[in-house]
């Protein structure tokens, strides 16, 4: 528990934020469209880059600057793009179906959820070199340290994909779709001239 707990709280902390990838989960989750598979992918993903951080990959891209700097400008074009299409969204009058007649099929989901897991660059700093390196102070139990980071991830995608069909009552509102859809543009938006513009370290 000496160094589950911390891996927990540190795992947590990052991807709390509301972000691009959360914000899709959400958004998934309130359609009610392939939840299990999107919150899986998330959760699998991070597992993987936390391992892949704790056995030393992080190392090996901080010493190729160029690398991450590919995945910037591919996650800003990716963003924006979701970004307008959000925006386009929500000028139209229309309310989502949950019988089920304007679901979005599973390999155009998956094909979302994976780019905005992966074309974040930030997800690679979090995971990767951050968590990675902060796993390396616990020594023998940095695995433990890791299973804490990946614990949390399960815990908050179930949390935001499962929980947001609370809200499903609202769906019937042509303005819930408007007002969300526009934060969602807002969100990535603000992420993508964030990642065209800071300096990352």
């Amino acid at each position: 528990m000496f160094a589950f707990l911390p891996g927990f709280f540190a795992g947590l902390g990052l991807i709390v934020a509301i972000g691009a990838q959360n914000a899709f989960v959400i958004r998934q989750g309130l359609t009610r469209q392939h939840v299990f598979v999107v919150v899986a992918i998330c959760a699998i993903a991070d597992a993987a880059l936390i391992a892949l951080g704790i056995a030393g990959l992080g190392a090996i891209i901080q010493g190729l600057p160029w690398l991450l700097e590919g995945v910037r400008w591919f996650g800003v074009a990716y963003l924006t793009w979701f970004g307008i299409k959000s925006v386009r969204s929500a000028f139209k009058n229309e309310v989502m179906d949950i019988s089920g007649a304007q679901t979005t099929s599973l390999k155009k989901v998956v094909a979302a959820v994976l780019g905005f897991t992966l074309l974040n660059p930030h997800v690679y700093l979090d995971t990767v070199i951050l968590l990675g390196s902060i796993s390396n102070q616990f020594a023998e139990d940095r695995w433990v340290f890791g299973l804490g980071a990946m614990t949390a991830s399960i815990v908050w995608f179930s949390s935001i994909g499962f929980g947001a069909r609370a809200a499903s009552r609202f769906m019937s509102k042509p303005i819930f779709w408007r007002v969300l859809d526009s934060l969602i543009a807002v969100v990535m938006f603000s992420i993508a001239f964030y990642l065209a513009f800071a300096k990352l370290n």
